[in-house]
């Protein structure tokens, strides 16, 4: 078999080194043809030579998506993506059967997915088809509500979901937590938020709490499978991932 042949497409330079040192580690005898930072370059590179075997994408180039390099041109080589937080490709990818690392990359990650690729290498198999992952990519994601208007008193303020570190119940009232540590009473309980929350950043952990991922602090494993949360900004309140929650939260947190 001959020896393989990796084309790189990352636009950060620093992440771009690392990947194909990472690569020349791991496997010293493949060959690294080019690292292409853009999705023109990308394009004219695949328009003007043969296929390589192997494309490690960034999803985000420096001039655009590189889904856009599919519309262009005709891409039969497998490909492994990776993404720093495209959680709504991410579900097109596994829908695909479509291998993608998250980033920043880890060394034992790449090193499953190369291995991966290279045990499938050789097998009979029709040429790579990415027509079902840009028709899933075209579908437009679910829409969740950006802001909260908020009452306190006779005074009324919008406030952006994203600034929410977290939702609790305190005294039957349902609370905001924003990520400076200040409080806002809400109209909504814990199941209307749940509907108009993006359920890629908020997780309902139990009955009483509703966590952004970046409001998590650490992580502690509890009794009974349950996970224990340290937050920020820190509250009184011990908060622990029931038992029923706690395999979906681990998945959550996968991405």
């Amino acid at each position: 078999m001959t020896t393989p042949e990796i084309l790189i497409l990352e636009d950060e330079a620093a992440a771009a080194r690392r990947l194909q040192r990472l690569v020349e580690t791991l496997h010293p005898d493949w060959r690294v043809l080019e690292v292409l930072d853009c999705v023109d370059t990308a394009i004219e590179w695949l328009s003007e030579h043969p296929a390589p075997d192997l494309i490690l994408m960034d999803i985000h180039l420096a001039d655009g998506s590189s889904f856009d390099i599919f519309r262009e041109v005709e891409v039969r080589c497998p490909v492994i993506f990776t993404t720093a937080y495209d959680q709504y490709a991410i579900q097109a990818f596994k829908v695909n059967s479509i291998d993608y690392i998250l980033k920043p990359v880890k060394e034992e990650e790449l090193r499953a997915a190369l291995n991966k690729w290279r045990d499938l290498r050789g097998q009979a198999s029709p040429p790579a088809d990415y027509t079902p992952l840009l028709q899933e990519l075209s579908t437009p994601s679910p829409s969740y509500q950006k802001r909260l208007v908020i009452r306190f008193g006779q005074h009324l303020k919008a406030i952006d979901i994203e600034e929410a570190a977290y939702f609790y119940i305190e005294s039957r009232v349902t609370m905001m937590r924003t990520h400076q540590g200040k409080e806002y009473p809400v109209d909504h309980n814990l199941d209307q938020l749940e509907g108009i929350l993006d359920p890629a950043r908020f997780f309902r952990i139990n009955r009483k709490f509703i966590v952004h991922v970046q409001a998590i602090d650490q992580m502690y494993v509890h009794s009974k499978s349950r996970v224990r949360l340290v937050l920020e900004p820190p509250i009184d309140t011990e908060t622990i991932v029931s038992a029923e929650r706690a395999a979906r939260f681990k998945d959550w947190l996968k991405g």
